[in-house]
């Protein structure tokens, strides 16, 4: 019995998260999403060629060419994601004053 409960509650509770995001937040994820998957997929491709790299210099500046497509891609999907204002999942409220 405690186990159905808690699933009901469970589901309960991500439906809810589910039904605090409008459809811009929601294509926004989707949006930032695909921006940190198509960076995965380079900085993969990029360290692949740092493992075969002939000298220890060129595998460096392959991995930091890697490490720097992901952290801008991960800047432009928090902007993705800020632009729609779901930069934490909608789990938070602004602090911001309303414009008036």
């Amino acid at each position: 019995m405690r186990k159905l409960v808690l699933a009901a509650v469970s589901v309960a509770a991500m439906t809810g998260l589910a039904a605090c995001q409008n459809p811009a937040e929601k294509e926004a994820d989707a949006r930032a999403d695909a921006v940190e998957a198509e960076a995965d997929v380079t900085a993969t491709q990029l360290e692949n060629q740092a493992d075969v790299a002939p000298t220890d210099a060129q595998a460096d500046a392959l991995n930091a060419q890697a490490d720097a497509v992901q952290k801008k891609a991960d800047e432009k999907a928090d902007a993705i994601k800020a632009e729609a204002g779901n930069l934490d999942g909608g789990m938070t409220t602004s602090n911001t004053p309303p414009k008036s």
